[in-house]
């Protein structure tokens, strides 16, 4: 559910269960509780045709052009019998891997899915769901404090071009914020976008990939990359500085340009969002967990375009590479 803003709306790709039948089919060859592996990401990969044919265009079309909304929304998608809401990302969970198999089929469609090593353990498909203990914090399973606008994984240099989120279980009061480049842009001056064009902003690592406050932040990188007049976005709130006070000031106004513009989506059970990470950056409302198997459960997959870049720093589908590691502490 889209609710009202200023910014231009995600295009919304409708299936009916029908839409998803051969794929519903493929599901039985994986055991229930099997775990999300080469094998599975390889059945998604060969079932990629049988995505329904608006889903595959809408892919396709994001691929060659992220559009205004820098994201697609697909409604509709199955995924099947649900257990009650995990207590952690990680915990063990009885259920077929319908969810699974279609949110990777979604993802082979896009390019190669991924994990971190540091985060949820390097799983290919995480579950995010609120954590007792990180009620307050910066990460996905917090959920008494909002999330500020990021790029996800800024901070990284094998971060994804696709973010993939699908809705088991939802939760009314939770918004997930978007906000595309292109909505940003016109409200910004010439000077405020030459000055996010430069590598004058640092960005520290997540307290999920294990950074502190005495970890150093990485190199000086720009905000708006590539083409001028139709550039990248690289933004982290929370985590980004500027290397002097005039750059801190063009990424406060970038921000609050963000949350002026934002669009907030309610994700519905069956809702999967596509964000392009070159393109978007996202955020989300606080809201109450309950903790008793009933909180909102979304499942994530992250996607690069190819897996060649990271071979050095990567086993199987895993980014392995520690961040915190082989930098002088902040003093």
């Amino acid at each position: 559910m889209l609710l009202d803003a200023t910014h231009h709306p995600v295009p919304e790709i409708a299936t009916v269960p029908g839409d998803w039948a051969a794929l519903v089919a493929r599901s039985h060859l994986v055991a229930e509780g099997a775990p999300v592996d080469e094998a599975l990401v390889d059945l998604a990969g060969a079932s990629r045709r049988l995505l329904p044919p608006a889903v595959r265009r809408a892919l396709a079309d994001l691929l060659v052009d992220p559009g205004p909304a820098g994201a697609v929304l697909l409604t509709g998608v199955p995924t099947g019998e649900l257990p009650a809401t995990p207590e952690r990302p990680t915990a063990p969970v009885a259920k077929d891997r319908l969810s699974e198999l279609v949110l990777l089929t979604v993802a082979r469609a896009l390019g190669e899915p991924v994990g971190y090593r540091p985060e949820h353990g390097g799983a290919t498909v995480q579950n995010l769901l609120p954590v007792r203990g990180t009620e307050a914090t910066q990460t996905s399973t917090s959920s008494a404090v909002d999330l500020e606008f990021h790029t996800e994984t800024a901070f990284h240099p094998h971060r994804p071009h696709h973010l993939l989120l699908t809705c088991l279980r939802s939760d009314s009061a939770a918004s997930t914020y978007l906000c595309s480049v292109r909505e940003v842009l016109p409200h910004l001056t010439a000077r405020e976008r030459a000055v996010l064009a430069e590598p004058r902003f640092r960005t520290r690592v997540d307290e999920s990939f294990g950074g502190t406050p005495a970890t150093p932040p990485g190199p000086p990188v720009a905000v708006l990359q590539g083409d001028p007049a139709s550039p990248t976005l690289l933004f982290d709130a929370d985590l980004m500085d500027g290397t002097d006070p005039e750059a801190d000031a063009a990424l406060r106004r970038l921000a609050a340009v963000a949350l002026e513009r934002r669009l907030a989506v309610v994700l519905q059970p069956g809702d999967l969002l596509v964000v392009d990470n070159h393109a978007c950056i996202h955020g989300r409302s606080s809201f109450a967990a309950r903790y008793d198997g009933t909180d909102r459960w979304l499942q994530r997959a992250f996607v690069v375009d190819d897996l060649a870049s990271s071979a050095p720093h990567r086993t199987g589908r895993t980014i392995d590479l520690d961040l915190t590691v082989g930098r002088h502490p902040v003093a």
